[in-house]
């Protein structure tokens, strides 16, 4: 399971480290594609396997909503792998989407990990602690208990 929060920076070149925690989850092989809220999502190849089949079963022939859907996610889909040093290659589409530049935050989001500007995660952290309770209470009706 993907869990914690990791910082890291990206380099000149696009390179970014993994986190040792994350490295045994991941794999060598991995899956990194836009995530909602302009943030990247990598996926361990098998969840990878298991999320795009769901996006293969959509009636994307017939509804627009879910061809777009689909474009969203696989059409920004690129392969990942880890150097000696424990870097992957974030491709300059990806980066230019989540407003990469220098600092990073890895958020473990259990089966995939998130990749954040690190401004912009404080910014989302921030919001997410200032409403919690609201958010648990919403969670609580729709059956979820802590």
């Amino acid at each position: 399971m993907l869990k914690g929060e990791y910082s890291h920076n990206i380099d000149a070149k696009g390179r970014l480290i993994i986190p040792a925690k994350f490295r045994d989850d991941l794999g060598e092989h991995f899956v990194i594609t836009k995530g909602m809220e302009n943030c990247l999502y990598v996926y361990p190849e098998d969840e990878w396997t298991t999320f795009e089949a769901k996006l293969n079963a959509l009636p994307t022939t017939t509804d627009k909503k879910a061809r777009a859907f689909a474009y969203f996610f696989q059409g920004a889909a690129t392969d990942g792998d880890l150097d000696k040093q424990g870097r992957t290659l974030i491709p300059s589409n990806l980066r230019e989407f989540a407003q990469l530049d220098k600092e990073v935050v890895f958020i473990g989001m259990g089966k995939r990990a998130e990749i954040w500007d690190k401004q912009r995660w404080v910014e989302k952290n921030t919001e997410v602690e200032e409403n919690i309770e609201d958010i648990a209470s919403d969670m609580e009706a729709s059956g979820f208990s802590i």
